[in-house]
């Protein structure tokens, strides 16, 4: 028993830190930037200012050198650039302002000791009145409703393994495999049941960039709903980390490019399958109630949260922290575009060509967020440089069912506890009907 829990204490740590990659480490010297709003939110035409505090012990750090720029997100600043010093550690800065609905980000840099620290703000102006930019197919659900009536003609082939070591007095905790979009073509995950005799709700987990193993969410389990947490790659994901340190520098490394200039074999397309294919089973089940299912993921996880629950009317409640692959073309009309910013300057050489602007039109967020008819909770903050605010919102303000947003500003591409716990009781309390 005490091998079992040393276990499943060196699991957790280790799956915590691939679910948090991106939450900032406490640094020696803080920069912290905010613009003069406490909402950071300003209307179109309205002046923004920013205040840049140097920071060493909770005191302003004195007589330092910063460098600053101001400009819309993820775009070369055309605000301003300036280096200043700073006698007293802070200083307030005019951020000028944006004619339309977007964002303006101040980014602050200190050199002190020779290490570069840096902080940045981001001025938010009438967001919710942002407009996607990316096309939607005429042919956009008869598409998917066609990928859909293909994969039940596959059979599910679904094949469960005990895992004993990560089981628990209340919860059976299994590796999953299943055949998924083609013949031959398998899905991995960690299913969690509880052992106790009834019926359950369930709740898909949808995994963010990358690969990885996955630890399943045996807390959740333990409140009473079944929990299936999947990989997309087509990989076992209790193998190894050193295996899946080799995949992602090899056979998957650029995976969200594979692909994209033909729809039909676009690789998320066998991805998003994967997540309707992960209902199938989860709805099989002997212990499932029937009724109560819901999905939820960050990143490109919250992006496939917001893709399942439009593909699929099993879903009937879904959570999201800040969705990749939202309104991707934005780089191409002139402002930010979502994660994985297939057409920024850098990948605009390789990508500006008619059929991958036309194939991702059949994979944005954006088109499937027009599709909800069920109530969703979404999270995000200001500061996320890796999917940019401007994008999220893009599908956010199309959405026409239930929606809550539980802006965390300062926030980049990390959660607050905060932030983790209140999806965790919107969820429990939705599922179990509290």
């Amino acid at each position: 028993m005490k091998k079992n829990i040393q276990f499943l204490f060196i699991f957790a740590a280790a799956f915590c830190c691939t679910e948090l990659l991106g939450q900032p480490t406490e640094q020696f010297i803080k920069v912290v930037v905010a613009p003069d709003h406490t909402d950071w939110a300003y209307t179109s035409g309205e002046k923004a200012k920013f205040t840049i505090t140097v920071l060493q012990n909770g005191n302003p750090l004195h007589d330092v050198k910063i460098r600053y720029e101001i400009g819309p997100e993820k775009l070369d600043p055309t605000t301003k650039k300036e280096n200043v010093a700073l006698p007293k550690g802070i200083i307030t800065v005019d951020g000028g302002t944006l004619r339309t609905a977007g964002f303006l980000r101040c980014v602050a840099e200190a050199e002190v000791d020779g290490k570069i620290y840096k902080g940045l703000g981001t001025a938010g102006f009438d967001p919710l009145s942002i407009k996607p930019t990316v096309a939607n197919p005429s042919d956009f659900v008869q598409f998917w409703d066609q990928a859909k009536t293909d994969l039940a003609t596959i059979p599910i082939d679904a094949r469960m393994t005990l895992l004993p070591d990560r089981c628990t007095e209340k919860v059976n905790v299994y590796e999953v495999n299943l055949q998924n979009f083609r013949l031959g073509s398998r899905l991995y995950g960690i299913l969690c049941v509880p052992k106790a005799e009834g019926k359950y709700p369930a709740l898909l987990k949808v995994p963010g960039a990358g690969v990885r193993p996955y630890g399943g969410d045996i807390a959740m389990a333990e409140k009473g709903i079944i929990t299936f947490e999947i990989g997309i790659h087509g990989v076992p994901v209790t193998m190894d980390q050193e295996i899946y340190r080799d995949l992602g520098a090899s056979a998957v490394n650029g995976y969200w490019a594979y692909n994209l200039d033909n729809k039909d074999r676009y690789y998320y397309k066998r991805v998003y399958m994967g997540c309707v294919r992960a209902n199938d089973f989860l709805v099989s089940l002997p212990q499932f109630d029937g009724v109560n299912l819901a999905v939820t993921g960050g990143s490109q996880g919250g992006a496939l949260s917001i893709i399942t629950a439009g593909l699929d009317s099993r879903v009937k409640y879904l959570a999201s922290f800040y969705p990749a692959l939202s309104d991707m073309t934005g780089y191409l009309n002139g402002r930010a575009g979502g994660w994985p910013h297939l057409f920024d300057k850098n990948n605009l050489p390789y990508n500006n060509l008619k059929e991958k602007i036309e194939t991702v039109g059949y994979f944005d967020v954006v088109n499937f967020a027009r599709l909800l008819k069920i109530p969703g909770l979404y999270s995000w903050g200001f500061n996320d440089e890796t999917c940019p605010p401007t994008s999220m919102y893009a599908a956010y303000n199309v959405i026409t069912a239930p929606k809550d947003l539980y802006l965390a500003l300062e926030t980049g591409h990390w959660t607050y506890p905060e932030q983790r716990e209140k999806f965790s009781m919107w969820l429990e309390e939705r599922l179990k009907g509290k």
